[in-house]
């Protein structure tokens, strides 16, 4: 997922069986969606900067995450820990704006799909199917940010190569370079990535969040505290799966042209250079990116809807 765990987070906003009842109201909805991931992206992507540099950086260059902290804050400052973070900000609201709808979607053509059903609500793995599904449409955005947002994140590690001064010129550069294709490179692994790891945080979250309704009451009355603890685990549930096909995405992205065929060619090579532990690297800042980013995520969400609710 770009900015993938802040997308998912997001969702959580919105209750599974509920629609807005107008327009206005869903506008609503979707800015405070933006708000909200706004806030997940500025809180998440140091961790995410140090996952993407373990991940494409090669054996030896790093001892673990604060080694990378270390080296980005003496390279390049504080803000070192920002490198990449346009893509994120500027794709996060179209991103919510295709995952919003695209589950949506999903969750009808599930109930078109089974008629004669006796309970409308879907079940847990129906959820999970539909969170699997809105991974697909929303890779049209997800992976050039992202492939974007890698570039410049490992730019700072003075490794060489192309030199960009923003996203823009990346952009304009991969076009050149290989047209759309240079541009999209990565796609697959961002299905791979985003599909299961979509469908692993519908199904924690679901799990959780009934766990933690007192009997008799409904999971929709649940507190901001509680709601913020579903959506932290559902996070780590997914990242926990989501990591060895981000690894591949974040190195398929950021080789030069003509390294890897696709994305089980990466694998095969990452596997026989550096080992399956290769697979995992990233995993600590990941996880540890899960809870505060999700809590940034509604805390822009909330106090963006408040605001708006207040006044319009």
């Amino acid at each position: 997922m770009s900015d993938p765990a802040a997308v998912e987070e997001a969702k959580l906003v919105k209750p599974e069986s509920a629609a807005p009842t107008s327009t206005a109201e869903s506008v609503k909805s979707f800015l405070a969606g933006g708000f909200g991931g706004v806030a997940a992206v500025l809180v998440g992507h140091p961790f995410d900067l140090t996952k993407t540099r373990l991940q494409t950086a090669a054996p030896g260059t790093y001892t673990g995450a604060i080694d990378v902290v270390r080296k980005a804050v003496a390279r390049d400052g504080a803000t070192g820990l920002y490198r990449g973070v346009v893509p994120p900000l500027l794709g996060v609201t179209p991103i919510f704006a295709l995952s919003f709808w695209a589950y949506d979607m999903s969750k009808a053509l599930i109930l078109a799909a089974t008629p004669n059903r006796t309970n409308k609500e879907l079940s847990i793995s129906e959820m999970a199917t539909a969170g699997f599904l809105s991974a697909i449409p929303t890779t049209l955005v997800t992976a050039p940010v992202e492939r974007a947002k890698v570039l410049l994140q490992i730019q700072g590690q003075g490794q060489g190569g192309p030199q960009y001064n923003g996203v823009f010129d990346i952009v304009k550069h991969l076009y050149k370079e290989g047209g759309l294709r240079s541009v999209f490179r990565g796609s697959a692994a961002t299905v791979a990535r985003d599909g299961p790891g979509s469908a692993a945080y519908f199904a924690a979250y679901e799990v959780t969040k009934k766990l933690l309704t007192p009997a008799g009451a409904s999971p929709s009355d649940l507190n901001l505290g509680a709601v913020i603890v579903a959506g932290g685990t559902a996070g780590v549930a997914m990242w926990s799966i989501a990591i060895p096909p981000d690894v591949l995405k974040s190195r398929i992205q950021s080789a030069p042209t003509g390294t890897y065929s696709g994305f089980f060619d990466c694998a095969r090579k990452t596997i026989a250079v550096d080992g399956v532990g290769a697979l995992w690297r990233g995993l600590g800042p990941a996880m540890a990116r899960a809870f505060p980013a999700n809590a940034a995520t509604f805390l822009g969400v909330e106090a963006s809807r408040k605001l708006m609710d207040q006044y319009f």
